[in-house]
Formats: structure tokens, sequence, C-alpha cells
């Protein structure tokens, strides 16, 4: 139901767009949640040089994937791993020679501004106690990038049994750290620059990079795409000054 209410969003995004042709209305772009701020600008950016402000999608990397595989009309997909990439690419939905790694990112433990929690990820650090009766926000840890990144980490550090049951799985990282936002979650795991965009968290601890697979973020043109712009987009995104403003948002480079 939810991915259809997006992909249902998606269609109408495009159609409610300013009046204009596929060409001047700019590429339709699939992205991961956690590239809202950081796109947006991009995109900015790119308009500001002349070109039609591309149509930003986001959602969890698995909803994309989705959409992306049952025929949203779209041109670019940005993924939060290589997974849900690799599921667009063995369908035959990307232009060949089209797909590269963007960014990089980190994982944290967040908590509400105003709580006095303090920990350190590390093996066996006790995360079940310092819940207490309360949830663990992640995003869906069977399907999201970064609910299944949360869910390696966890389990590498071996605390993942003792608070499995206490998980509050949420639809993308910015579902979860909205719990955490408005109190509903006493902590939640997220992506360094979730917690840098929000002013409601405060970041409790940093996960070790060797607790979960390396996060990247694949970027692509879809073999459906007609749009003189994607190619464009995609290498703006992939240039100096693209690439510097993710940076100023707390990514990383390749």
């Amino acid at each position: 139901m939810a991915r259809a209410l997006h992909l249902l969003a998606l269609l109408l995004a495009i159609l409610l767009a300013p009046v204009a042709t596929a060409q001047e209305r700019g590429p339709v772009v699939l992205a991961a949640a956690s590239l809202q701020e950081s796109l947006t600008e991009a995109a900015n950016a790119w308009a500001a040089k002349g070109h039609a402000k591309p149509v930003l999608s986001f959602a969890a990397s698995s909803a994309l994937a989705r959409q992306a595989i049952a025929g949203a009309p779209a041109d670019l997909f940005l993924s939060a791993d290589e997974e849900w990439m690799d599921a667009v690419a063995k369908a035959g939905l990307l232009r060949a020679g089209t797909r590269t790694t963007l960014l990089g990112n980190r994982l944290v433990l967040i908590a509400p501004t105003s709580s006095k929690v303090r920990l350190t990820p590390a093996r066996g650090f006790a995360l079940a106690k310092a819940l207490g009766a309360g949830r663990l926000a992640l995003a869906d840890p069977d399907a999201v990038p970064a609910g299944k990144y949360a869910k390696a980490a966890l389990t590498h550090l071996g605390v993942w049994v003792g608070v499995a049951a206490k998980v509050a799985p949420a639809e993308n990282v910015r579902a979860a750290m909205a719990l955490v936002e408005r109190g509903a979650a006493p902590l939640g795991i997220v992506y360094a620059t979730d917690a840098r965009a929000s002013k409601a968290v405060r970041v409790v601890g940093t996960f070790p990079a060797a607790s979960h697979p390396p996060i990247r973020y694949p970027v692509a043109l879809l073999k459906a795409s007609r749009h003189r712009d994607a190619a464009g987009f995609r290498a703006f995104l992939l240039s100096k000054q693209g690439r510097a403003i993710f940076v100023r948002h707390g990514f990383s480079a390749p």
C-alpha cells in the first residue's frame, strides 16, 4: 500500500510540475531519503546554470528500486546501498556504463537533544539497558539500507539479540529519525548526515566503520530515460562542484 501511494505521489509530482514539455521539465530523479537537503541544493545549483530543475522523488531505496522495476517514469536512480542498485541492474534497467559510486556516509546513534544518555557504540555496549522500556528507531532492517546497516552493526557488536524485540521499524531513515525527534523513541540509528540536518536530535556516538558494510551511494541512469539533461545532471553530481555540495552536508566523496 505504501509503495503504491508513493508511486502515485511520484506520478502526481511529474504531472503537477510547471506546465512544460518533458525536456523543459527536468529529469526525474529517484533518490534515497537521506539525500533530501543535499540533492535539493545540487538540483538548485544545476538549475542556476540555466537548466530545467530536476524533479526529485525521495523515499527508501528499497521502495524506489521497486518502483523503477515496476516501470515508474524516471531518469536517474540514487540508492543508499549497492544491493538495491544491483536489483535494478538485474532487471536490466540501468544504462550501461553509467553506474558509479557517488558518496559515502557514517552510521550514528541519536537521541533527542534533551536526552542525557551517554553511550559509545562498541562490542557489548549497554544499548538494551539505555533503552529501558523504550524502542529503538530504525529504518526497516529487513529492507531499507539504513536499517540493514544498523542491524549489521549491532550484530557485529553483539547486541542485536538483546534489542531486536525493542526495534521500532520505520519506512525510511527520515521516518526513523522523526520518531526520535518527537520523543516517541529514546534512541535511534541513522546516517550522520541525517542527524546533522536535524536540530531536534543529538549524536550519542558513531558506529565503527568496520562494524557494518561500507555505506556507499551509487548513481546510475535508467535505460528508459530519454531526457536530454539526465546524463548532464549525473555528470554534474559527480563533478568537483557537485560533490562539494554533498561534502558540505556531511557526506564523504570516494
